[in-house]
């Protein structure tokens, strides 16, 4: 019986560590060659020295279990390294499949405290980062698509055979969003902005490319990690079992997503953790006013706007707070 993802090639960003490298033996296990790509940067705000090491790891750790898997050690955030890092996948496994963008970076500030490096840092490795890697992923599955490649079958290594006319492409996109961008992080408004502009990016991305067959979710991942030990500090690992906030909790979503069952399900926000997946509703409309002339007056406009707040929650806003109560049943 052939695995679910056999025959396919994916990239794994950030996937040295954390929810990445769990991300990629997902997928590896599920039958996919992966590329790993991570910086290997050991501060999670981005700091230290640049390392191969923790992709070579991970790639050591696929193949040793019998799987195909290539250590990518470029920045995503420039964007002819994570041209080269699509290349790479190309070139090693004659096609790009699926791409999961997971690399990140923190440097929390409230925004009255924030300097303007710590906000394009952010900004540069999240949400450029994704849109840099989709960019040159999906020039590869238009062309693919133009030249009547038939996606699902696997082509022979370094490229060439396997075309026929017509019949779209297999593409496979998983972003990483984050609750931080649902709730409203008040000490992370670069990290928020970063996570809400990659959902913006994602359900764009996903019109764009559905004609081609290629589809784009997102998801909004809880996980113990790098990234948030001072977050779950006070949460102690339990003693036998899964730990709730552990990052193999995620995995086996990204690896349904990324596969064929799944080629359904396009442009959606997931959230998930603990064994529990969660999909948000896109927003809804609350409420609508017209004015009674051509257009509004201030004098309309308080009397309409100023009633309808006076009985709302003061606190209330945009953010879904309650995102944050979730968990399993």
């Amino acid at each position: 019986m052939s695995l679910p993802l056999e025959g396919l090639s994916a990239i794994v960003t950030g996937a040295g560590r954390g929810l990445g490298r769990a991300e990629a033996l997902e997928l590896a296990r599920l039958g996919a060659a992966v590329v790993v790509n991570d910086y290997g940067r050991p501060g999670r705000d981005g700091s230290g020295e640049a390392s191969a090491g923790p992709a070579e790891e991970v790639a050591a750790e696929i193949r040793a279990a019998g799987g195909e898997a290539l250590a990518h050690t470029g920045d995503v955030s420039d964007h002819q390294q994570a041209a080269a890092l699509v290349e790479s996948a190309v070139n090693e496994f004659g096609k790009l499949d699926i791409l999961v963008n997971n690399a990140g970076i923190l440097r929390d500030r409230m925004v009255f405290s924030m300097s303007e490096g710590e906000w394009d840092s952010v900004i540069r490795v999240h949400l450029k980062g994704h849109f840099n890697t989709i960019r040159h992923a999906a020039a590869h599955w238009r062309e693919r698509f133009k030249a009547g490649q038939e996606g699902r079958e696997a082509l022979p290594r370094k490229g060439g055979g396997g075309r026929r006319a017509g019949g779209p492409v297999y593409g496979r996109i998983v972003n990483t969003s984050s609750e931080a961008f649902l709730a409203g992080s008040a000490g992370q408004p670069n990290y928020a902005a970063a996570k809400g502009g990659i959902v913006g990016l994602t359900t764009s991305t996903a019109l764009a490319l559905a004609k081609y067959g290629v589809t784009a979710n997102a998801i909004c991942p809880r996980a113990r990690t790098r990234m948030t030990e001072d977050v779950f500090a006070g949460l102690e690992r339990p003693a036998d079992g899964l730990d709730p906030l552990a990052p193999e909790h995620v995995a086996p979503l990204v690896g349904y997503l990324a596969a064929p069952v799944a080629a359904r399900i396009n442009g959606q926000l997931f959230v998930v953790h603990g064994g529990m997946v969660a999909i948000v509703e896109r927003p809804r409309v609350q409420a609508k006013f017209d004015s009674k002339q051509e257009t509004f007056t201030y004098d309309e406009l308080d009397a309409l706007l100023t009633a309808h707040y006076a009985d709302r929650p003061p606190g209330e806003t945009f953010a879904a707070a309650e995102v944050l109560g979730l968990k399993r049943d």
